[in-house]
């Protein structure tokens, strides 16, 4: 089987490409890496590299036969990695730093789970559902990252997975819109029915008080997950793991724009300016706070 499209040409080395996709995306993440010192960031960087590149499979790829057959070559690329013979520039930058950083091949196997979920799956029944999901995507993404961000205390570990569903839950909210156009809804749908919210209103992109009434129940959920993960987190740890509250100070100060914006996210995607992403992740590295 051939490597995915998205491989880069020879001349460009594991580590460039892996910066260029990190920056390229524009995300929170990114902001939160600049402060980390370079072997932490080296790792994060190629960490979220293999993320987004799983990630772009399912968003990019129209053709679900094509994008499983692209997920199948990750999932094939990982235990050839863990082998020690990467093929792809992600896994040859990401390789080199994982056993420095605990980083295993069920993490990287559980985020193109995750994404092979997206190729079976646009519903959800429940919220105890969603948490499978998003336990996939996001939780083990944030148990990865408080590995490489230096975790001492293993309890860490359960606030990483808290804290990651929090940003996911806010991305659920900021993209209900995006994600209605290609034809899934991450709201559960027994509070779909509680709220009286139509599968094909979100689908047609119909806004209305029961909606909004919906997504304001979703946005308390998510606070309240930020505010149970920032409980857990050990106080041996707090240092350690500022690059993650500054990622929390970014995606909550998110969540709060939306609240502010009523929820308008059915037909615009509400984002920060990447001046304020730096900003914030400052103040939480120089200030120590929200």
């Amino acid at each position: 089987m051939t490597p995915p499209a998205s491989t880069p040409p020879v001349a460009s080395s594991p580590e460039r490409y892996v910066q260029e996709k990190a920056a390229a995306s524009g995300s929170s993440f990114y902001y939160a890496f600049l402060f980390l010192p370079p072997r932490r960031r080296a790792a994060i960087t190629a960490f979220y590299a293999f993320c987004r590149e799983v990630d772009d499979v399912v968003d990019e790829v129209t053709d679900p036969g094509v994008a499983a057959t692209k997920l199948a070559w990750w999932q094939q690329e990982v235990g050839r990695a863990f082998a020690g013979s990467p093929q792809h520039p992600v896994t040859k930058a990401l390789l080199p730093l994982a056993a420095e950083f605990d980083i295993e091949a069920r993490h990287l196997l559980a985020v193109v789970e995750g994404c092979q979920m997206d190729l079976t799956q646009s519903r959800y029944l429940d919220f105890p559902a969603l948490e499978r999901y998003c336990h996939l995507v996001a939780g083990v993404v944030g148990e990865v990252a408080a590995r490489i961000f230096g975790q001492a205390d293993p309890a860490t570990t359960a606030y990483a997975h808290k804290m990651g569903l929090a940003f996911q839950l806010t991305n659920i909210i900021r993209d209900v819109g995006e994600d209605a156009m290609r034809g899934r809804i991450y709201l559960p749908i027994s509070e779909l029915q509680r709220f009286d919210v139509k599968a094909h209103e979100l689908l047609q992109r119909q806004d209305s008080e029961r909606f909004r009434a919906l997504m304001a129940f979703q946005a308390e959920r998510a606070h309240a997950l930020y505010d149970e993960a920032l409980a857990l987190l050990p106080a041996v740890d707090r240092r350690s793991q500022k690059p993650g509250l500054m990622m929390a100070s970014i995606y909550r100060t998110l969540l709060r724009e939306i609240e502010r914006d009523q929820f308008q996210v059915l037909q615009q995607r509400v984002a920060l300016t990447p001046l304020r992403k730096l900003w914030l992740a400052w103040k939480m590295q120089a200030l120590g706070r929200f």
